[in-house]
């Protein structure tokens, strides 16, 4: 099952951690593992999402390095907006 741990050790080894940490705590540990498990499969996960999309850039330059370099030169238009009308307020005095 787990190498070289039979069925008779896994239960010896759960008797003994029923023992240390009592019936009371081990759902708050088998929680935290189970939180520590979600996480760690999250992160690599996430890894592997950010090498994908590493690799999928560095697919796009090679296969377009003119579109991937911006030129310089070229800026895009600017627009210039027109301020709003100041708001008088009458003031009583």
């Amino acid at each position: 099952m787990f190498g070289s741990l039979g069925f008779t050790e896994l239960i010896l080894i759960l008797f003994i951690v029923l023992i240390i940490f009592g019936a009371g705590k081990l759902p708050q540990l088998g929680e935290g593992v189970g939180k520590a498990i979600k996480g760690f499969k999250k992160s690599v996960h996430e890894a592997d999402v950010i090498e994908a999309e590493a690799q999928a850039a560095q697919q796009q330059m090679t296969a377009d390095p003119q579109q991937a370099i911006p030129n310089p030169s070229v800026q895009a238009p600017v627009s210039v907006e027109q301020p709003a009308a100041p708001v008088h307020s009458a003031s009583r005095g």
